[in-house]
């Protein structure tokens, strides 16, 4: 019996996707992490947040000028956006600016006549749509009007059907269309015809995969999802508890800000399920319906997590949010602890030595550990286990300073 395995471990759609993160963390880190500022002689910090493919985000921190560069080593100077971080410094570069939706549709040659109401119902809506049989004319370079699409598309169509699903061709638009995806932002959308979710490939699963059928008619939702245009009915009256956050420009929407300053409050030692908070109760007190509950939630996403109906705040969410209702700021205690593993033979490289030197109490120092350890900034070592401290060693680094 053949047994295949990843790593030493059992052959899995989570081992699996879990490998296609490492790798895609990896390379950015790797491309992003090498750039160098010329004349300041600064690197970018790289943050990487997300669990899985479906919410993996890319955060690029320094100063304006090295994020000018990065944009330009990235996307080049004509495509790329820079958003100025307002509620925080240091700033913080976009991977990919906004654009009208251009799709590129990937099908079976079978399915030519399903493929081609799809086309013209997009077309006919404002969305610039690249069809073969449009875009290929005789004598064409399949392969380069195939590449000129995918090159321009923000999304990626792909029908799938039970004769599409083996087709070399539309496999091979298929992980084209996923290397856009995590390299460039592209929305990816599965469209099923005759098949359940079960029977689509292992990473096309966990995203939601409309249903359409040869006789459809109707394309509004289609339509409406690659422009933007929310399902939801507009929100009514704010919560009475946005006014207790005036003048606290966190970056987040003022349900999820609510929520962290809760998290924040709560928490005595700044440490993954500290507090543990029910989502029932959390409503309550926030006054916040469920539906913004759980919209908060989503934006926390990889800051809070919830399992049956508890929520659970992750060690990043103090390091973010700290500096609106405490009396310090994460990320200039890293820098000053940074400092000492630096440059001063003398200084301690345990929580508890270092908690000692400084005066901090781990309330206020694991936020600042949690900081450089998210930058992978410093060399740690981790219990898992009844303890105070985010991490039980802080080993001197090859270190960069933030700046």
């Amino acid at each position: 019996m053949l047994k295949v395995t990843l790593n030493g471990k059992p052959l899995t759609k989570d081992s699996i996707e879990e490998a296609i993160v490492e790798q895609v963390v990896a390379h950015f880190r790797e491309r992003l992490g090498s750039i160098r500022h010329p004349e300041t002689g600064e690197f970018p910090t790289i943050l990487v947040t997300g669990t899985d493919l479906s919410d993996l985000k890319v955060r690029v921190e320094g100063s304006p000028a090295l994020l000018e560069l990065v944009q330009q080593r990235l996307n080049g100077p004509e495509t790329s956006e820079v958003t100025q971080n307002v509620e925080s410094d240091p700033s913080v570069v976009g991977l990919g600016g906004a654009r009208a939706p251009n799709v590129f549709l990937s099908h079976a040659s079978e399915d030519a006549e399903l493929a081609k109401s799809v086309a013209e119902a997009l077309t006919q809506h404002g969305i610039e749509t690249w069809w073969s049989p449009w875009c290929i004319g005789a004598g064409d370079s399949i392969r380069q009007r195939i590449d000129e699409g995918l090159g321009a598309c923000t999304h990626f169509v792909v029908l799938l059907t039970p004769r599409s699903l083996d087709k070399p061709w539309v496999n091979a638009e298929m992980d084209a269309g996923l290397i856009q995806k995590l390299n460039m932002g592209t929305r990816f959308i599965a469209l099923r015809c005759g098949l359940a979710v079960s029977e689509l490939p292992p990473l096309l699963q966990s995203a939601y995969s409309p249903e359409v059928s040869p006789e459809q008619s109707d394309w509004h939702q289609l339509v409406n999802d690659i422009h933007g245009i929310t399902r939801k009915p507009p929100l009514g009256p704010q919560p009475s508890i946005v006014a207790q956050l005036e003048g606290v420009s966190s970056g987040a929407s003022p349900a999820a800000t609510a929520l962290a300053r809760l998290f924040v409050e709560g928490a005595t030692h700044a440490l993954s399920h500290d507090p543990v908070l029910e989502m029932s109760e959390v409503a309550g007190t926030l006054s916040l319906s469920s539906d913004d509950l759980e919209d908060a939630l989503h934006e926390l996403n990889g800051l809070v997590s919830e399992h049956f109906g508890r929520l659970y705040p992750q060690e990043a969410l103090f390091a973010r949010f700290d500096r609106f209702w405490m009396p310090w700021t994460p990320e200039e205690d890293a820098v000053r602890i940074a400092a000492g593993l630096v440059s001063d033979d003398g200084f301690p490289d345990t929580p508890e030595e270092i908690s000692e030197v400084l005066g901090w109490p781990p309330r206020r120092l694991n936020p600042a550990l949690t900081y450089l350890i998210e930058r992978e900034l410093v060399s740690h070592t981790r219990f898992y286990g009844a303890t105070d401290w985010v991490t039980n060693r802080e080993l001197p680094p090859e270190f960069r300073l933030p700046t």
